[in-house]
């Protein structure tokens, strides 16, 4: 019973808030975000067109039941099902099957293992580290020269993979199950590129590279490409699921945050220790004062602050301690104008939201200060 009266009443990710670009899995992503009391923001950055019409799977599946090769690479589930789906809507499914049934299938991972073994396939080997650099050195150490290898595209890029094979004197076969277009309504990506230009964001969660990159594209056709790339740097923290994902955002200098497995719920822990790790902590007033992105933690207790308070008292928190005038507040406050008194109508809900009104004190005539704890000083006056 202590320790149940002792456990916070807010998640880890409470006060912060996490944008999600994914168009796959973007609910089973948000539902764990918000299941540890992050706010989520969603903008898928592009979409999944199904190429089960595209002349270029139709030719790609024709030849190789027409010319079995010698290794298939299977990439990812949605692909592989989406290939013998397409196939059997041409009538060529059986005969596709009964293809990969001799040949030397190769899977990326589980959950393409699955999907094989769903069609009455069985797979060879799959990497127990998911990665497609391993699935490459296996095909290499034995020897491809000579060879047809087919592999399933999955609008990732797959960097030097097909270009490693060939120039092992492999015959390289590309499957296009699927191509990545930008979103329909472009309306939703605006409002979270936005929202990360105006920090309104703590992290952006990327689950795959084309969605980094449509979302740095769509930023460069609104002239906000280094705004967006100054955010990443300091402010907005980009969290991809993995290497291959950041691809895009580390081609522009972006360094990301990536989980050690490949997956949303590692992701979403990764989060979990990140983002409170960047979180500015002070003794306060006596009290343990952590500034979220949206919310402040005032002894543990989760305090919703509106954008106007958290932005003065983002403010007060660089000088903590030290007088802070009201013009430079008025400045921090977005369509204030000219009037003072927008600071002071600002500050009295900031009180209020805080629960503690002498945490922040009024200096006559001069401004306001956070009432730092005076055996603090010395350790945070120079911040």
């Amino acid at each position: 019973m202590h320790d149940e009266q002792q456990r916070p009443d807010h998640g880890p990710l409470s006060g912060f808030t996490v944008g999600v670009t994914a168009a796959r899995r973007a609910d089973e992503l948000g539902a764990l975000l918000q299941r540890r009391g992050a706010t989520v923001v969603h903008a898928p950055a592009l979409r999944i067109v199904p190429l089960a019409d595209d002349s270029e799977l139709l030719d790609a599946t024709k030849e190789l039941v027409g010319n079995a090769p010698d290794v298939v690479v299977a990439t990812t589930a949605i692909g592989f099902r989406g290939w013998v789906e397409a196939a059997d809507g041409w009538g060529l499914g059986e005969d596709l099957l009964a293809r990969l049934r001799g040949v030397e299938l190769l899977a990326r991972g589980p959950k393409v293992k699955g999907a094989i073994r769903a069609q009455g396939l069985t797979e060879e080997w799959s990497p127990s580290s998911e990665s497609m650099a391993e699935v490459l050195d296996r095909l290499l150490d034995e020897g491809v020269d000579g060879r047809r290898v087919a592999v399933q595209l999955h609008g990732e890029p797959l960097p030097g993979f097909v270009e490693s094979l060939r120039a092992a004197g492999a015959e390289v076969i590309p499957v296009p199950v699927y191509r990545w277009m930008p979103p329909e309504d472009i309306g939703p990506v605006d409002r979270l590129l936005d929202a990360a230009l105006t920090r309104g964001l703590d992290a952006l969660t990327f689950t795959s590279a084309p969605a980094a990159a449509s979302l740095l594209s769509r930023a460069e056709d609104r002239g906000l490409h280094a705004e967006l790339l100054a955010a990443l740097h300091h402010d907005v923290l980009p969290a991809c699921v993995g290497p291959v994902t950041a691809l895009p955002l580390q081609a522009h200098g972006i360094d990301t945050v990536q989980p050690e497995r490949f997956r949303l719920g590692p992701l979403v822990q990764l989060l979990c220790k990140e983002l409170p790790g960047r979180a500015r902590t002070l003794p306060i007033a006596g009290h343990q004062v952590e500034i979220r992105g949206h919310a402040v933690l005032v002894d543990g207790a989760l305090r919703p602050v509106p954008p106007a308070g958290m932005s003065l008292l983002r403010t007060l928190a660089r000088r903590p301690g030290w007088v802070v005038a009201r013009a430079e507040l008025l400045r921090a406050l977005p369509g204030a104008g000219r009037d003072e008194h927008a600071v002071e109508t600002a500050m009295a809900r900031l009180r209020t939201a805080l629960g503690a009104p002498k945490l922040i004190q009024t200096v006559v005539k001069r401004g306001y200060r956070l009432a730092l704890d005076p055996a603090a000083d010395s350790k945070y006056a120079d911040v």
